[in-house]
């Protein structure tokens, strides 16, 4: 029975899948339910990247197995983005590997450099993969916080003075998912120095390099002089060409890392499939107005979502970055909880969000709002919710 499995008794119950079968429940039911839960992108990928797709998969040769840490020219391709992205140098043979999405990255690399017992330190709240993929492979958590303030700095340098082992992997992921909270290179040039005093390896998760807001571009910790002494950093096409479910990724920097994962992913796959990394060259290599043009069109959607919700009667702070806004529950309702508020959200209101105790206890108290519908259904969503917060005594502004 899987109640007896070692890492199976190490994970606990996946408490935003709780609301997702109540979504698919009421839309089986014929409910027209606005999804704001999951991270997953509406738009369709560029078309010369789905063009190149179809004529790679046509070719007789192009479907056995494929190269584990990716063929050549994806790899090029991504050390390439580096360099006029960030002003980066990587070597595509010793400092890039192709990953299967961001996701099983990190958790191939949680594999490869973690013993059991490894305390590592890791934000609360986070994606679960950054807190997961070390449990699975063994290791304890420590929590961190999420907000990069001075407690931020107090709370590392409490980790490594009462820890035992000392952590030697610290997690970050900015901008963040799910707070969407960003930092400056002042924030990682004190962090890469941190980690190098401590003999820490730093993880930093840049998924969503490319949704930026307000022109103020998000910052690679590559970009500190001497980070890849201590750093790997990986990022993710999902987003930025609305690839999801394409799973492309990358881990870039430290060659001691890329080389453990790279060994590891070696035993594990082989590589995606030939005709989705030729693809992929094509959209890191080709065209970049559609990253603008997604970029324009989400700063869009955050400011009708705003504007519409705090019209409706929910407050929600602005997000600088991501496809997502971290959003306190409405004041009068905070005692119920974020779990209940998404489920009656969900029942009352027809509108999906992600409870933010699922991304850890530091969480509740708020909801995951992705992104991920257009402009009308966001308005839509803001009726639906005045209508439910008026019905819970929640004093809405006039129309």
């Amino acid at each position: 029975m899987e109640d007896e499995f070692y890492r199976i008794k190490r994970l606990p119950p996946y408490v935003i899948a709780e609301v997702n079968a109540m979504r698919h429940a009421a839309r089986q039911a014929g409910r027209d339910i606005i999804d704001l839960g999951m991270g997953n992108p509406d738009l369709p990928p560029p078309q010369h990247v789905i063009d190149k797709l179809c004529e790679v998969a046509r070719k007789p040769d192009a479907h056995g197995y494929s190269a584990s840490s990716g063929i050549p020219g994806i790899r090029k391709a991504q050390a390439n983005y580096y360099g006029r992205r960030f002003n980066v140098d990587l070597d595509p043979e010793t400092e890039v590997v192709m990953t299967m999405g961001s996701k099983e990255g990190l958790a191939s690399l949680a594999t490869a450099i973690t013993a059991p017992g490894d305390v590592v330190l890791a934000p609360n709240p986070s994606y679960p993969i950054h807190t997961f993929g070390f449990i699975i492979a063994g290791a304890t958590i420590r929590s961190v916080p999420t907000t990069p303030d001075e407690n931020y700095w107090r709370s590392l340098e409490r980790a490594m003075a009462f820890t035992v082992p000392r952590p030697s992997v610290l997690i970050v992921n900015y901008p963040s998912n799910p707070t969407a909270e960003t930092v400056d290179l002042a924030f990682y040039e004190r962090l890469v120095a941190w980690a190098k005093e401590n003999k820490v390896w730093i993880l930093s998760d840049l998924a969503y390099s490319e949704l930026y807001y307000d022109g103020q571009p998000t910052r690679s910790i590559l970009e500190v002089p001497g980070a890849k002494d201590i750093a790997v950093e990986f990022t993710s096409m999902s987003k930025t060409f609305s690839m999801a479910g394409w799973r492309v990724g990358f881990a870039v920097g430290n060659r001691k890392l890329i080389a453990a994962l790279k060994r590891v992913k070696s035993y594990l796959d082989y590589g995606a499939f030939t005709p989705i990394q030729a693809a992929a060259c094509a959209a890191l290599n080709g065209p970049q107005d559609i990253v603008e043009k997604n970029r324009q069109l989400y700063q869009k959607r955050r400011d009708v979502m705003i504007e519409a919700f705090g019209r409706a009667g929910w407050d929600i702070p602005v997000p600088k970055a991501s496809m997502f806004a971290w959003a306190p529950l409405p004041p009068a309702l905070k005692d119920m909880g974020s779990l209940e508020f998404s489920k009656q959200l969900l029942t009352e209101a027809e509108v999906a969000v992600a409870p933010g105790v699922g991304y850890g206890e530091d969480g509740e108290g708020f909801v995951r709002i992705a992104m991920v519908e257009n402009e009308q259904r966001l308005r839509q969503a803001a009726r639906n919710i005045k209508r439910f917060l008026g019905s819970m005594g929640v004093n809405t502004p006039a129309a």
